[in-house]
């Protein structure tokens, strides 16, 4: 489950950026290619925030869609799987979005 060493990882960045203010709540930016589980992310979000100043805050995610550009038809669309097809058959892409994973904001007291 990389899920828990995600969780550990943004409780790691938040709290070197917020020093021991208390956090009310962290967003984070996934894409789907990075084949995160949410429930499993904010599960393992509740127990990596024990103990830190982050304890009790909420984790909301954000999952972005898998963007990606055709180079046989020149279209982009987007992919609904880790299955990287265009629509056209072909899986000559280039993917232009889908693998973020980024503390986009957070909130603190």
């Amino acid at each position: 489950m990389h899920e828990l060493s995600i969780a550990e990882a943004i409780v790691d960045t938040v709290t070197q950026r917020t020093a021991e203010r208390r956090v009310e709540v962290v967003r984070v930016r996934v894409g789907k290619l990075m084949a995160v589980v949410a429930d499993a992310l904010l599960f393992c979000f509740d127990l990596a925030t024990q103990g830190t100043p982050l304890e009790g805050a909420r984790l909301e995610v954000d999952e972005t869609d898998a963007l990606v550009h055709c180079r046989s038809c020149d279209q982009d669309s987007v992919v609904a799987d880790l299955i990287l097809l265009c629509g056209c058959g072909s899986a000559d892409v280039a993917v232009l979005a889908g693998r973020e994973l980024q503390v986009s904001s957070v909130e603190v007291v």
